[in-house]
């Protein structure tokens, strides 16, 4: 049985819980009302979680799904997940993903970052387009991670993407001065000995963050738009290969492995080796034709931070 100094103390106790927790009260008003020290005030609150008295609940409002983001670190081992609800439609988890990704921006990159960036995703665009620009600079460099491709209206877009983000942060733009495939092996290895090229490449280990998109085999709308420089021999060889999606045009297997080409070796830009020693790098990306290549890209670590739609989170733990 609790003694009377027992009982006495417990009911100090959730008086004092009830004045801070339910009444708002100060811990020096509580102390001052009570005729106790605030030192004391603060150790038995301490007390009345200890011993339940208090429970602390976090109720996640709607639309934000916590519990999913952790459950997706967890299974991939990926440093963040961003989960946001969007439409089924392509376009509309776009939008939702673009709405993110600027969030993310805005909000992480505190100063000293050089940023690669994958100039051919649409989300990416959409982000920057509605980056408001920071005060301060908060980025040294924007570099592209590969060279253009298509048709050369549509690099405009690539072109903007570039020079939208390195005025949003304060940043020198450094663009890639060459295309992103050749026609052969001989042509990409001769154009990878420019020194133009050699000085973005040399760049490349400066860089801390990498913002990327993650594309599946069946090209996106931006990069049919472009003219797609994915030939139909292309696609079927990365297909016999068993290639499923791409960061960067350097594309993987179910498993995640790289998938070396024919297409892979004419390719002029960051390798696999260089994109996956980036410290952070950071993928928007989701919707149903990419479920795939999304649970690829994060098997094989080619990214680390997933900002996604709620649908794609869903699936990579129905794996």
């Amino acid at each position: 049985m609790p003694t009377r100094a027992d009982s006495a103390q417990l009911r100090l106790v959730v008086r004092i819980a009830r004045m801070y927790h339910e009444l708002g009260m100060r811990q020096t008003d509580i102390a001052r009302e009570l005729h106790v020290s605030q030192p004391r005030v603060s150790r038995l609150l301490k007390r009345a979680a200890e011993e339940g008295i208090v429970r602390t609940v976090v109720t996640a409002p709607e639309g934000t799904y916590t519990s999913l983001e952790e459950m997706v670190e967890e299974r991939y081992g990926l440093a963040e997940c961003i989960v946001v609800d969007s439409g089924e439609e392509e376009a509309e988890v776009d939008v939702a993903l673009a709405s993110a990704a600027a969030t993310y921006l805005e909000t992480t990159l505190t100063g000293g970052d050089v940023i690669g960036l994958s100039s051919w995703s649409a989300t990416w665009l959409g982000a920057v387009e509605q980056l408001p620009a920071f005060r301060v600079a908060v980025a040294e460099r924007v570099i592209q991670l590969f060279g253009g491709v298509g048709h050369p209206a549509v690099q405009v877009k690539a072109t903007r993407l570039i020079d939208l983000l390195a005025r949003a942060t304060g940043a020198e733009a450094v663009f890639f001065p060459s295309p992103a495939v050749l026609g052969s092996r001989a042509a990409a290895a001769q154009l990878a000995e420019d020194p133009a090229v050699q000085r973005v490449m040399s760049l490349l280990p400066s860089v801390t963050i990498a913002l990327v998109g993650i594309g599946s085999v069946e090209p996106s709308p931006l990069l049919r738009e472009s003219g797609n420089m994915t030939t139909g021999t292309d696609t079927q060889d990365l297909v016999a290969a068993g290639a499923v999606g791409d960061v960067c045009l350097r594309f993987f297997d179910a498993e995640g492995r790289h998938v070396p080409t024919d297409y892979d070796a004419r390719l002029v830009g960051a390798d696999p080796e260089q994109l996956r020693v980036i410290p952070r790098r950071v993928a928007a990306a989701g919707g149903e034709r990419k479920h795939a290549a999304v649970r690829a890209a994060l098997l094989g670590h080619w990214v680390n931070v997933l900002i996604t739609d709620v649908r794609t989170a869903r699936a990579l733990l129905a794996d």
